[in-house]
């Protein structure tokens, strides 16, 4: 369990403390569920007919993803469309199961198909037997999961993949874009990414104005079956060491992330470049150079062995 929900949970639910009564757990979902609806209206992430796969890893920001637009489908009021969700089991052990069984767990409670992959199926190789061959487990793991993601989605036709991006998550990912002077990546900053090549399936991020602490507030409040645990290779990214900072600042001074967060969005006015994708030719997937990500990896792993 992290940090945000440990705190969480001892603070806002230790009966001994008289704490429990002060939460008004029907009130703060009805505001949570209204903040992602409303991001998803104002930068219409949903359009009539949608087929959104949901990426679901069982972790407390996917499921609230999945829970959330499984809420939104079945609301009269809205626009038809449909979901289905996406595991990828990284082949991690002590770790991984956990979460599986959750997203099994979710989506059978919802009545939401969940369509289960593997790094193992894919390129017969477990992120346990790979991770030593690269300077953190976290390479070659968003590389490998991002490909599967895609060639799952677009396999059974769907328009977008929804991720479980939160605030935090954003601030983050433009942070360590930033710090690695890759102002290309500032492209790939807002709720929504438009499709740059037929074979690429768009990413919404429905949670994109969600603050991480109300995700696990929400799970713990709901009692919703969320795998918490931290990935074991998280800790040797930068994302780890920026979320460590953010987060003790904001203890410091509360409302610093909601800041960065508008100061971005004031700031910074990306217009999404013309991509000059090629397929690559080894695999054939959409890339930028003559080979893609995942085939240099694999290549990397193979040389390493």
């Amino acid at each position: 369990m992290d940090n945000i929900s440990k705190s969480f949970s001892k603070n806002k639910f230790n009966k001994n403390k008289g704490i429990e009564n002060k939460f008004n757990k029907n009130k703060f979902n009805e505001d949570l569920f209204s903040n992602i609806y409303n991001t998803i209206v104002d930068y219409n992430l949903i359009e009539e007919n949608d087929l959104i796969a949901i990426a679901l890893s069982g972790g407390k920001d996917s499921v609230l993803t999945l829970h959330a637009l499984n809420s939104l489908q079945i609301d009269k009021n809205f626009i038809d469309f449909d979901i289905v969700a996406i595991s990828v089991d990284e082949g991690i052990d002590h770790y991984r199961q956990h979460g599986l069984d959750a997203a099994i767990e979710n989506t059978n409670e919802l009545g939401v198909e969940l369509i289960q992959t593997s790094f193992k199926d894919s390129f017969n190789y477990k992120l346990d037997d790979i991770h030593s061959y690269f300077k953190s487990g976290c390479i070659p793991c968003g590389i490998f999961r991002r490909n599967i993601l895609n060639k799952t989605a677009y396999e059974i036709g769907a328009d977008k993949i929804a991720t479980g991006h939160n605030l935090d998550d954003e601030i983050q990912s433009f942070l360590m874009s930033f710090s690695r002077g890759d102002t290309f990546k500032f492209s790939k900053f807002g709720p929504k990414l438009n499709r740059i090549h037929p074979k690429l399936v768009p990413r919404i991020k429905p949670l994109w104005n969600v603050k991480e602490k109300d995700v696990g507030m929400w799970a713990i409040a709901n009692n919703i079956n969320i795998h918490f645990d931290e990935c074991p290779y998280s800790s040797e990214s930068l994302r780890s060491k920026i979320k460590g900072f953010l987060n003790k600042e904001e203890v410091n001074n509360p409302g610093l992330k909601e800041n960065i967060m508008e100061s971005f969005k004031k700031s910074f006015n990306i217009e999404t470049k013309i991509a000059n994708l090629n397929e690559c030719k080894l695999c054939g997937e959409p890339c930028s150079a003559d080979v893609c990500k995942t085939c240099e990896t694999i290549k990397i792993i193979e040389n390493s062995k």
